[in-house]
This record gives structure tokens, C-alpha cells and sequence, in this order.
């Protein structure tokens, strides 16, 4: 699989809130990623709520072979700028149902746990994605915003395919549970890959010598950390989708890694 793939949470409105200002740009994006061989697609019904899903499917459903549909459920939306973890088993069924309705699938590849919700045992919310992969409506089970005991806790209900964390050159928080995927060969899924700091500003640094954006050396140093990281850059423009998938190309040198791990 193409290690680099595309987060769907930018084709939204302002906030993650509503359709986007330009609709026909959000769906030519989506095609564009096709087009360049992007192979996954990471999105949440939380996005819009709703519409990212919703442009996913209408842009490009029925899905090209090899193509997987990842989408998470646990958070959810009242209103712009409000995010409210809720995993209930009750709800992530739903939640689950109406993400199949949405992508107009029978089986979503990978469905993820948003967030771990303090107010439901974590065993409950993990076993309720058990549950709806045991009865076929989701492939494969992924986590999202977990720390190194909830993966564990995890792994030991279900099969556990990917783990979705924040994770730059900024924020390295994670390294644990990044570490505990790469021994296991769980993909990591890291968002926010540019960050902000130092080590960011040192990106920049890094492409101005290279004559390529920040961007791209932010997503080529994390391609490079680990093998079974798979970043997911999003965008709403289809010339910095360009970009993005661009940065896979980007091979830096061993003295470039260094000054970058150097400065975490």
C-alpha cells in the first residue's frame, strides 16, 4: 500500500462545521487522490458531522479496488467548534450504521474509536467495534487518541490494525505507543503532521535548503521514523494535495534526519 493517504476532515466547512464554500473543489480533491494512487481515506462522521462521508461517497463510490474507507466513530458535534467524546455502545453502533449508510458500503474497511470516552469502561466501547466486526459490518478495527494501556487493553478484546495519535516533529508525546506499533506492525497514523515549534522551524529551515515547503519535510521525516507509519495529510485544495503526495518522494539525508531529532 501507498504509505501516504489523504484525512477528509478539511473538505468540510469553517470549524469542521457544514459543506465546504466550494463543493466541486472538495470532490475534485477527493478524485485527485485517485488519481495520484492515494490509497486510503481517513475520515469520521464527526467531520461536518456528516459531510465528509458524504463527499466521499458522491465522489468516489463505487470505491477503486484497493482503496480502503477508514471512519471513526465516539465523538460527536452540537454545534461549531464543540467536539464531545461519547462511547456508549449504543451510540457507536448507531454510529457505525450510519457511516455504512453514508459510504453506501455493506463493510467499512476500518472503522476506528474515536476517542476514549472517562465516562464508559474502555472495554465496553472496544467491545462494542467487536461486536460489529464479528457480525461483518466492519473489516478491521482501528484506535484513536490512545495511550500505550488503552492499546494494550485493546489488543487483548480484538485484533487492533492501526492506531491514529498525534504525532510530529513538534509533538513526539506518542513515541511510546509509536514504538509498541512498530515492534507489533500496527500501522500509526499521525495527524498534525507539521506541528509548530522549533523542530517545525526547523522544517523550515530544512526545506528552504531543499526548494520545497515545510509541509513536505514534515511528512518525508515522519515517512522516514518508522515503516509502519502512514501520515494522512488533509487539505481542501488540490494543489496541496499535489504537494503533500509529492513529500512521499522526498528522501532526506541521514545529516538532515539528524538536525531534526536533534532538535525535539
Amino acid at each position: 500500500m501507498n504509505r501516504l493517504g489523504f484525512g477528509a476532515m478539511r473538505i468540510t466547512g469553517d470549524g469542521i462545521w457544514g459543506p465546504p464554500d466550494d463543493r466541486d473543489e472538495a470532490l475534485r480533491v477527493l478524485r485527485r487522490a485517485m488519481e495520484l494512487d492515494v490509497q486510503l481515506i481517513d475520515t469520521a462522521d464527526s467531520y461536518g458531522p456528516d459531510v465528509s462521508e458524504e463527499l466521499i461517497a458522491e465522489a468516489l463510490h463505487p470505491y477503486p479496488e484497493g482503496v480502503v474507507i477508514a471512519t471513526k466513530g465516539g465523538l460527536t458535534r452540537p454545534g461549531p467548534g464543540d467536539w464531545r467524546v461519547n462511547g456508549k455502545p449504543d451510540h457507536l453502533r448507531d454510529a457505525c450504521e450510519n457511516s455504512l449508510r453514508r459510504l453506501r458500503v455493506d463493510q467499512i474497511d476500518l472503522y476506528q474509536l474515536h476517542a476514549p470516552d472517562g465516562d464508559v469502561p474502555y472495554e465496553e466501547s472496544v467491545g462494542a467495534l467487536a461486536d460489529l466486526k464479528d457480525e461483518g459490518k466492519i473489516a478491521r478495527i482501528g484506535l484513536s487518541n490512545v495511550n500505550a494501556d488503552q492499546l494494550a487493553t485493546a489488543r487483548g478484546l480484538t485484533d487492533v490494525v492501526s492506531v491514529q495519535n498525534r504525532f510530529n516533529l513538534s509533538d513526539r508525546s506518542n513515541e511510546d505507543v509509536l514504538e509498541t506499533c512498530t515492534d507489533e506492525g500496527i500501522a500509526f497514523l499521525p495527524y498534525f503532521p507539521l506541528g509548530a515549534g522549533t523542530p517545525a522551524d526547523l522544517a523550515s529551515e530544512v526545506a528552504e535548503d531543499r526548494g520545497v515547503n515545510a509541509h513536505q519535510v514534515a511528512i518525508a521525516w515522519l515517512l522516514a521514523r518508522s515503516p509502519v507509519i502512514a501520515p494522512i495529510p488533509g487539505t481542501s485544495s488540490v494543489d496541496h494535495l499535489d504537494e503533500n503526495v509529492a513529500a512521499a518522494e522526498l528522501e532526506l539525508s541521514d545529516e538532515e534526519l539528524g538536525r531534526l531529532a536533534e532538535a525535539a
